[in-house]
């Protein structure tokens, strides 16, 4: 009788059981990683292993779907409190969007990019383009941004003078104390540096751990920025070499860039220009030497009024070799190139297309062009291919190129497609606010510069200030649903091999240094004067900022002069020269640190992330594989704090040690060792204020 009874007992319990399984939520993971998808960047024709993870025993199935496709997956192994189920799919040329169904008796619910779900969202699905491959040497890389002219004077002698032209209805300036900050009108001021400056400090940022150098723009330009191109194809001389040199500048009562017979000479004259060419490819192959990569800035979307195919300001009209600009002539070869809105102005004819309206920088006209099409297109190609071999292009407002969304995409099939066949190890990261989504779609960008998934949702969670230093929203100040939606959704359009190159920034020459955004000072330069933006700085928010920046997916990259501890608001106060000689040495030792952290650990670069647990200005997750698990937490409170983490669910056993790598406060930082325990799958971490702590799995 006793064993008839236990056998009902055991009966009502399956019931009982198939009837309310408790799902383990937690342990069900999957995503675009090589653990979850092999091999993780597929060729056409390649079969491909997917992986999905749930917990032990946990499901009775789990589904693979993709499109009209329904295929039960296989139980593959299982390793700790977790069974791995697979599915082999060959891909063909089309890209591949699937999901995963997942049946706990009763229960069923899906699983995509967004994590666990009862409804399909179409959007969210995985995402597979076969034959779409992001560069190996570019994930994770550690990225070094150089606006030229601030960065190091090499050669006074390639100085622009004071007077040397007009820009913007005023004569250029040359600034002598290299320490002077920047003024509110700064765009015609040159502080003097130049590649041969960059050059000179390549030990510098070999040092530091730099292993990409991307060069704001380089071309000849009237600007300090260099955004309104005049020359594309020859680096500007005065970044370069001036060999013949000659001319005057021009005289206070004369405003006429004909006349500036010195600017004339020294950006018209073949041989500054090609010695100035010459001089890249050298500091190319020394970049090369040294095991680093280097990127360009690519600005095709419109030029300068400068421009030798507009010649505006006549600079070209009385040269050498030179045919006449679209300004200057009806019968200009260039006449195409832009868009004209009157007929009948010609000779000078200032009735072009400006983009946004700027007449110094005229709109390209690709689509009543087919020579500028074929032009830039060659642009593009030289300079990735020898002698020059840079090693990638970032671009500038791409998505505004062209006249409509449709002939946008066209181009950017064709860039990629001339760069990739003169350099398939080339990277194409373009500047981009919104979701890039229809450009990474594997034939035309590989990424983009990282607003979206990282610089704002971690700027606004530390500092609750706009990019720009433009506003201060409390309620976005340590909002922990708004980081955590904003990086689950924007990550999520991204495809895996762009988001291992996405270049993550946390200030740049567009917007506030990221050290100024700490002290919620709302405005410009302009009205505030440059010291508001040093005032009340918190230097440990900006070292959980940096933390985050080396520890999340992508590409780190640093903003020059962010290291040593450089202010600024939005430009052109961003664009302060480098502090040789009093820089912030605490800080410098800091990012040597990370940086050295960042590059022995390649979970870092190639591990999932995973959320781990966030509650007001308190944010926990982890990077993990297989064989490796590091927890990283951020305290962004004002007082001492005690985080609660639970971190099995990334495959750290339940009972284990965690060895700190670092842990950074508001005075400084440490890397001393300390050992942390992990109870029944937990962690309890006492974190100062505003501090940040790095934590792997011995």
């Amino acid at each position: 009788m006793y064993l008839e009874d236990l056998e009902i007992l055991e009966k009502k319990q399956k019931y009982i059981n198939s009837l309310n399984p408790i799902l383990n939520k937690k342990a069900i993971f999957s995503d675009g990683t090589l653990t979850y998808r092999n091999p993780m960047e597929p060729e056409p024709g390649e079969t491909v292993t997917i992986r999905c993870r749930t917990g032990k025993n946990n499901v009775d199935s789990v589904y693979f779907i993709s499109g009209q496709v329904r295929r039960r997956m296989e139980k593959e192994l299982t390793e700790g409190p977790f069974d791995y189920y697979k599915v082999e799919i060959m891909v063909g040329k089309e890209p591949l969007h699937y999901f995963f169904e997942i049946n706990a008796g009763r229960i069923r619910c899906f699983y995509n990019e967004r994590g666990i779900s009862k409804d399909l969202q179409e959007y969210y699905m995985f995402s597979i383009v076969p034959g779409f491959k992001t560069p190996d040497w570019a994930k994770g890389a550690v990225m070094y941004q150089i606006f030229v002219d601030r960065f190091c004077n090499g050669d006074p002698t390639n100085d622009v003078e004071n007077r040397e032209y007009i820009y913007i209805k005023e004569g250029t300036q040359k600034v002598d104390d290299w320490y002077r900050l920047p003024d509110a009108m700064d765009v015609r001021s040159f502080y003097g540096g130049d590649l041969k400056g960059v050059m000179d400090k390549l030990d510098y940022l070999q040092d530091l751990g730099v292993e990409v150098v991307y060069l704001n723009p380089i071309f000849v330009s009237p600007s300090n920025h260099k955004y309104d191109i005049q020359d594309y194809d020859y680096v500007d001389p005065h970044f370069g070499v001036i060999v013949n040199d000659g001319g005057e500048t021009l005289p206070e009562w004369e405003n006429d860039n004909a006349r500036a017979s010195k600017y004339i000479q020294r950006v018209t004259d073949r041989e500054n220009l090609e010695a100035s060419n010459e001089l890249l490819i050298h500091l190319i192959e020394e970049i090369h030497r040294r095991g680093m990569k280097i990127i360009l800035d690519g600005v095709f979307n419109h030029c300068g009024s400068f421009n030798k195919w507009l010649d505006r300001e006549r600079i070209y009209e009385g040269a050498q070799g030179y045919a006449p600009g679209a300004y200057v002539s009806a019968d200009s070869p260039y006449r195409n190139f832009f868009k004209f809105n009157n007929e009948h102005e010609w000779p000078y004819n200032p009735y072009y297309d400006g983009w946004w309206g700027h007449d110094t920088l005229p709109k390209l006209n690709y689509e009543q062009s087919g020579e500028l099409y074929d032009y830039v297109l060659g642009v593009a190609r030289k300079w990735v291919s020898p002698p020059f071999s840079a090693d990638g292009w970032r671009l500038d407002v791409a998505a505004d190129l062209g006249h409509t969304g449709e002939f946008n995409h066209k181009f950017w099939k064709d860039f990629r497609r001339v760069v990739k066949e003169a350099n398939p190890q080339a990277l194409i990261v373009a500047e981009h606010y919104g979701n890039p989504g229809a450009w990474l779609q594997g034939d035309e960008w590989d990424t983009v510069m990282n607003y979206d998934a990282f610089m704002e949702p971690i700027t606004w969670f530390l500092t609750g200030m706009e990019k720009h230093s433009d506003e201060f929203r409390p309620d976005m100040l340590g909002n922990p649903e708004n980081l955590v939606g904003a990086l689950k959704h924007h990550m999520s359009n991204f495809l895996m091999p762009s988001m291992l190159v996405a270049m993550n920034e946390l200030s740049n020459h567009d917007h506030s240094r990221f050290l100024t955004r700490t002290n919620h000072v709302v405005g410009r330069v302009g009205r505030m004067g440059h010291q508001k933006a040093e005032e009340g700085i918190n230097k440990g928010i900006f070292r959980e900022a940096v933390v985050a920046q080396f520890t999340m997916p992508g590409a780190p990259t640093i903003y020059y002069g962010d290291e040593a501890g450089l202010c600024g608001f939005t430009d052109p106060d961003n664009r302060r020269s480098y502090p040789w000689g009093r820089e912030d040495l605490e800080l410098l030792d800091f990012h040597k640190e990370i940086i050295r952290i960042h590059r022995e650990n390649k979970v870092l670069t190639f591990g999932s992330i995973l959320l781990l647990a966030a509650e007001q200005n308190m944010v926990s997750y982890a990077r993990f594989d297989r064989k490796q698990q590091m927890v990283i937490a951020l305290n962004n409170r004002e007082e001492e704090a005690v985080m609660d983490i639970s971190v099995w669910e990334t495959g750290i056993p339940i009972e284990c040690e965690m060895e700190r790598l670092m842990l950074t406060t508001r005075d400084g930082h440490t890397t001393e060792p300390e050992t942390y325990r992990v109870r029944e799958g937990r962690m309890e971490l006492k974190l100062p204020p505003f501090s940040a702590v790095i934590l792997r799995r011995r």
